[in-house]
């Protein structure tokens, strides 16, 4: 054994760590021994790796899993100082997302013993939707649905296995429709639904000859005058109601994380090169965190959910026009959007989903 090694007892105070958790991150490969004794399987440590262990020791506290840990630990300085900056703005905007999920709960539970009266006028919904594969790609990986009480758009991704990834996080969807869910159990069904996408896409990710697989999901599931909103990826939801236009979905890509950290603009984001980079997607690792939230509709909204194809190459400006003041049906106003993406270039898959709230004669139902 060289002498200038430690035992793990001794390395453990230096670092200010537990040997419990050195030998986690042995175990984890973030930190390995400098020796192991071959015949009482004793770890010993080098001096020289304190520094390291206490760069993981910070990183644990920040929250980060071991596995991105390794990952940092291996960067030059300037891209591990690159990637724990990304890391934490991720952090920030997961922790947002979750404080709307709580306040949502607050309210929800404050509220929960007064009866929640529905609109007079009973809701329905008048819908159209439509995926294509766009004039440059050879393929199409995005899929659009629309049903009497689903909406959903998702973009997939990882080449052969991408198609087979949004379609299947649809399907897992799709069984919402038949169930009676109250409204207020649909976050938690559509929770339910997306644990399941993520792992059928585990599955597929599995088969793909690349080994990798995903998707985004956007979704609208409804009950009564509620919508529940699940959201993950760079997929969007809108909403136009009294005239005004609103996205009610937060993309979860690398560069709206700059933006939200104030490093870039808008106008920027547009036009960088990582615009299309996603921070959180169905990827079939069971680690995906999607952003849920509930809606109350109202007769005269109309909802639009869309894939990149479509949000990336048509400026807001141009659907807005498309959308406010148009007499048009869903159809109609379906087949605009799609022939603006196609009039930009239409340089990747197009999937889209517009859909009407309208009242309805409960009597006449």
């Amino acid at each position: 054994m060289v002498e200038r090694l430690v035992t793990i007892g001794v390395f453990a105070r230096a670092a200010r760590v537990s040997a419990k958790a050195l030998r986690l991150y042995d175990e984890m490969g973030v930190l390995p021994p400098a020796a192991v004794d071959a015949e009482s399987g004793y770890r010993y440590y080098d001096p020289g790796q304190l520094e390291r262990a206490r760069l993981i020791a910070w990183l644990r506290r920040l929250g980060m899993p071991l596995a991105r840990i390794r990952e940092v630990c291996e960067l030059p300085e300037g891209e591990a100082a690159e990637a724990v900056a990304g890391y934490w703005e991720q952090v920030l905007a997961e922790t947002a997302a979750r404080g709307e999920l709580a306040t949502f709960l607050v309210d929800y539970l404050r509220g929960r013993g007064s009866s929640i009266a529905e609109p007079a006028v009973v809701l329905g919904m008048r819908y159209a939707a439509r995926s294509e594969s766009g004039l440059v790609r050879t393929s199409n990986e995005d899929t659009a649905y629309a049903g009497q009480r689903l909406l959903a758009v998702a973009d997939g991704m990882g080449g052969a296995g991408g198609d087979l990834a949004s379609a299947a996080a649809v399907d897992a969807l799709k069984p919402l429709q038949a169930l009676a869910v109250p409204a207020d159990e649909l976050l938690g069904a559509l929770a339910a639904a997306v644990e399941d996408a993520d792992r059928a896409i585990g599955d597929i990710a599995a088969a793909t000859p690349t080994g990798g697989a995903g998707t985004t999901l956007t979704a609208l599931l409804w009950s009564g005058s509620r919508l529940a909103l699940v959201h993950i990826g760079d997929s969007r939801a809108y909403l136009v109601r009294d005239g005004e236009l609103f996205r009610i979905t937060h993309d979860h890509t690398y560069v709206q994380s700059l933006v939200d950290a104030g490093k870039l603009t808008e106008a920027e984001a547009a036009s960088h090169p990582q615009r299309a980079l996603l921070v959180r997607a169905l990827t079939g690792t069971g680690e995906a965190r999607a952003d849920l939230s509930l809606h109350r509709a109202a007769a005269g909204d109309r909802y639009v959910l869309c894939s990149d194809g479509l949000s990336a190459v048509v400026p807001e400006a141009e659907l807005r026009e498309a959308l406010i003041g148009v007499a048009d049906g869903p159809q109609e106003v379906l087949d605009a959007l799609l022939a603006r993406a196609y009039a930009a270039g239409a340089p990747d898959n197009v999937a889209c989903v517009v859909a009407d709230v309208v009242g309805l004669d409960a009597a006449a139902r």
